[in-house]
């Protein structure tokens, strides 16, 4: 088993998964299932916690990476509901993203913390693993979910959402969709030399966009719709890349990369 889906708003369901697990790592618990798809093992991590009731301002980021880790794994696909910040982008279609804007402002982004021999800096200049960003831009197209544009993805701590002024200038900034669980999670992935690819999932146009208020049910609603759709893209995703190697952008640099043997 190499591969873990992430499953974010909405999408915890959509993988047959057996009873949620507890794992325990040096960061506090996460929750992990073996599920299967396409016939094949795989983990998913339930991101708000097994009964999707941990908001985004709260989740242990830290120890989910890390017990991904510890279970060997290597692929990380990652579902992300978002708001779009452009037009052009409309609630239920996707893009993959690839880029991120870091607009928050109290979550801890690294595993290292502590003075060293050596200040760690991690390369970002691939934020995202190319071959599973290919892969999901592949699947989006033979399952017929449209081209899945490449997105750069604005993070906020919510949970509040968005104000018009703030979309505008994530806007402006070249953001294209907003949401509030990328980051730090794509940053601890790649501390650990993890290939992390995201799928985002369009459930509204932002606020000052979007002619009616924002709300979760409308974003869970939203998932729902596409759930079929999401879940073949999925399928496709983890055949296409369950057998891959990792990617010489994701691998850790660090000579003691938190979880490496290094």
């Amino acid at each position: 088993m190499r591969i873990a889906i992430v499953a974010g708003t909405g999408t915890a369901g959509l993988v047959t998964a057996r009873d949620w697990s507890q794992v325990d790592t040096p960061f506090g618990p996460a929750f992990v299932a073996v599920g299967r798809i396409g016939g094949r093992d795989i983990a998913v991590l339930a991101r708000h916690g097994p009964g999707m009731n941990i908001p985004p301002h709260l989740i242990n980021y830290r120890a989910n990476m890390w017990a991904l880790k510890e279970a060997q794994i290597t692929r990380v696909i990652a579902t992300a509901a978002v708001g779009s910040l452009r037009e052009g982008l409309r609630p239920g279609t996707f893009s993959v993203v690839t880029d991120f804007i870091d607009f928050t402002k109290r979550r801890v982004g690294t595993f290292f913390e502590q003075p060293g021999d050596t200040v760690m800096h991690t390369d970002f200049s691939v934020p995202y693993c190319p071959r599973i960003s290919g892969a999901i831009r592949q699947a989006a197209v033979e399952v017929g979910a449209g081209d899945c544009p490449p997105a750069t993805y604005v993070c906020v701590d919510g949970p509040r959402y968005e104000t018009p002024a703030e979309v505008h200038m994530f806007a402006s900034w070249g953001g294209d969709v907003v949401g509030m669980t990328g980051v730090p999670e794509v940053v601890l992935a790649r501390e650990l030399g993890l290939c992390y690819g995201a799928l985002a999932i369009i459930t509204n146009y932002a606020a000052g966009i979007s002619a009616e208020p924002l709300s979760h049910a409308q974003v869970v609603e939203s998932v729902a719709e596409q759930g079929p759709l999401i879940l073949d893209l999925l399928h496709q995703v983890v055949a296409l890349t369950y057998d891959d190697q990792e990617c010489e952008h994701c691998v850790a640099k660090h000579p003691d990369s938190p979880g490496t043997d290094a």
